[in-house]
């Protein structure tokens, strides 16, 4: 139970003394990295770059944060686990932390959460002690240890009790940036955590499941237990938009995990700029899968047979390969369906060695430096160029929305004419340079280049608000983790675009991982039950196939809807930020995009300070003001909902906008006040 230290022998005392030894002996291990001399230890300026980086990284990761608790938890077991599992330790007792931290003879003072010998922190309980006798939590008060919690797992007569301090740390107000939720994961959250690098993992998860602090977190379990190996492959974040990246950027460093790329799927198509935008009609067909299907048939368009025979002068001798011979090579590579541009680069040697067959028929001994010769022959050169021309991605994408005749050859049978008609350009551009590219003109640009050349493939990759992806920008997703894995993240009930994710069998074979395991979490642990349960009204008409989330969410929260006068709501909205601002925690004024010039004159006219999604920080304004178009994945302890009827009515059709509203709806942890001067939606009046 909960705890204050009143002398020397108080369990708190002797808890806050290891806190201190804990502090010092991991500035210790900063210190000893930090003395470091490797002046004469690399063989060169590269490498002593590349050591003295990795120095650097190691000196980030050990710092000493004041107001990040170094442990959360102790375990103390009934026996001694094996030397394998306790990282070198030895006893029965670990304090389970964030990062590792030992003593100067090397003892474990605080265990990694993502340590074996951590896990029963996460997943013991009296049914399944795993070998536990007391799980001790502890609380913290800006960065000072407070108190401690402690549960009797050898008391099976018991009943299980929810933890008081666990419970506060998951209601905690929060301001800034995403926080770790290391001292919190449930068990349910660790086996997703836990889940091994081989294989793909899709969670489908409600509001405030914390579907994306799992993502994170299993990165950061997948980088200890296979560092080598990542380091190698690398991995990757992807979310929705740069605010949401932003907001999630400090938990991985949180961890000890500074080298982790962050990036849109946007960032990773980006051949070219992006100016233009497509009708909800043509982002669609563009971002269908089909569209794979014409864009192999372009790039191949301009493979030829050839009509005359390539002779080839060596020397005193000229060799003479007839035109069924070169037909029948580039027609085996086409069977092959390998990269378009490997197999252009496979012609000239294949038709070099054809050169080299009549070569030693005619008694000579080639070797295999005679054949690159042959291959880099002018007439070969020339043959190659006209049988298998070079393709230059963005201009064979510019000509395929700008040439319909070119698009309807390649099309025939796959896009309708009313299709190919949607996605044509009103405007062909003259040049790459001067086109108006979309965003789904980049993703297709992006797929035209995979066909030429393999995509470089990271060893894992997490998608975040996955539910929103084209089928189009699922294989740009996909391919790069051909050979990696990933950890898909998402809401099929928050889709909010026109091409939103129907089913995960379909997005998954999609990316190219049709075995992935598709877990659901419906457990929610930030969102108040009252929010969760009106949100929950909409399920029916966004998503009736997924079960209505709950929350264990002990406080009641605030939450009130309210209408008011037309010619008021400017002024209410202003009252209720005012009146929010009264509690501790973070803000989050969300409203339609359109909506969004008047709210921030009424704001700024009132004095009240406002920040743009992505602009918080620990030490900033508390008040945010969010689009509603960018309000998914974010979380505020308050939440002040504008016009819900804006908000559907600002979507291309009522189901994209009610999806939209049931996003709106959930982002608040602690508080939600709706006020509208319109009529509610049907499905929440």
């Amino acid at each position: 139970m909960p705890a204050h230290a009143t002398n020397a022998n108080d369990p708190l005392a002797r808890e806050r003394a290891h806190l201190s030894s804990s502090r010092a002996a991991l500035r210790a291990m900063r210190a000893d990295v930090e003395s470091l001399d490797i002046k004469d230890v690399t063989a060169n300026w590269v490498n002593a770059a590349v050591l003295q980086r990795q120095i650097d990284d190691r000196i980030t990761a050990l710092a000493d944060l004041a107001h990040t608790p170094l442990f959360f938890g102790r375990l103390d077991y009934l026996h001694a686990p094996g030397a394998e599992q306790a990282e070198g330790a030895e006893g029965e007792r670990f304090y389970i932390g964030r990062r590792h931290v030992h003593d100067a003879d090397g003892d474990p003072m605080v265990i990694d959460w993502r340590a074996p010998v951590s896990q029963p922190f996460y997943r013991a309980s009296k049914k399944n002690p795993m070998d536990v006798c007391t799980r001790r939590r502890f609380g913290y008060t800006g960065g000072e240890l407070t108190a401690y919690e402690d549960e009797d797992l050898t008391d099976t007569a018991g009943a299980e009790r929810a933890s008081r301090l666990l419970q506060s740390e998951i209601e905690r107000p929060r301001v800034g940036p995403m926080r770790d939720i290391v001292a919190t994961i449930q068990p349910e959250q660790d086996e997703i955590v836990r889940a091994g690098i081989g294989g793909t993992v899709c969670v489908q998860g409600a509001p405030g499941t914390g579907k994306t602090a799992v993502g994170l977190h299993r990165v950061a379990y997948l980088l200890y237990a296979h560092r080598e190996r990542l380091a190698r492959t690398g991995t990757l974040v992807i979310g929705p938009n740069r605010s949401f990246l932003h907001y999630i950027e400090q938990v991985l460093p949180a961890l000890g995990e500074l080298n982790v790329a962050q990036a849109t799927v946007d960032d990773l198509v980006a051949h070219v700029e992006v100016r233009g935008a497509d009708s909800p009609a043509a982002a669609c067909i563009k971002g269908d899968a089909r569209m794979a299907e014409v864009l192999r048939r372009a790039v191949r368009a301009g493979v030829t047979m050839p009509v005359e025979p390539l002779v080839v002068v060596r020397g005193s001798r000229r060799w003479r390969i007839p035109a069924y011979e070169i037909e029948e090579i580039v027609s085996e590579l086409l069977a092959r369906d390998i990269r378009y541009g490997a197999a252009r680069d496979a012609l000239p040697q294949r038709i070099a060695h054809a050169v080299l067959v009549r070569m030693e028929a005619a008694g000579e001994a080639p070797d295999d430096r005679v054949q690159d010769a042959v291959a880099r022959n002018a007439a070969v050169k020339a043959a190659v160029k006209t049988v298998w021309p070079q393709v230059d991605p963005a201009k064979l994408v510019l000509r395929l929305l700008s040439d319909a005749d070119f698009l309807a050859e390649h099309a025939d049978g796959v896009l309708s004419p009313e299709e190919q008609a949607e996605i044509l350009m009103a405007k062909p551009a003259r040049s790459v340079r001067s086109a108006k590219w979309s965003s789904a003109d980049a993703v297709l640009i992006d797929e035209a280049s995979d066909l030429v050349a393999r995509t470089s493939s990271l060893g894992h990759v997490v998608l975040d608000e996955a539910q929103d992806l084209s089928p189009m920008q699922y294989r740009a997703v996909g391919r790069r983790c051909t050979t990696g894995s990933a950890t898909i993240l998402g809401d099929l009930a928050q889709g909010t675009t026109p091409w939103a994710t129907r089913s995960w069998t379909e997005a998954l074979t999609h990316l190219g991982k049709p075995d992935a395991a598709v877990e659901e979490l419906t457990q929610g642990f930030r969102v108040p039950r009252e929010v969760i349960a009106y949100a929950s009204r909409l399920l029916p008409a966004i998503a009736p196939e997924l079960s209505e989330a709950t929350s264990v969410r002990e406080a009641a929260g605030d939450f009130s809807v309210r209408s008011v006068p037309a010619d008021s709501l400017d002024a209410a909205v202003v009252a209720a930020c005012r009146a929010s601002l009264a509690h501790e925690g973070s803000i989050g004024l969300i409203a339609a995009d359109s909506r969004i010039p008047a709210l921030a004159d009424a704001l700024a006219a009132a004095g009240l300070t406002f920040l743009a999604p992505g602009e918080e920080t620990s030490d900033s304004a508390r008040l945010t003001l969010v689009p509603a178009t960018l309000a998914k994945g974010l979380e505020y302890d308050y939440v002040v909902l504008d016009e819900p009827e804006a908000v559907v009515s600002g979507e291309p059709d009522e189901r994209t906008g009610l999806r939209r509203l049931y996003v709106a709806l959930t982002r608040a942890v602690s508080g939600l006040t709706v006020l509208h001067a319109e009529p509610l939606p049907g499905a929440l009046a």
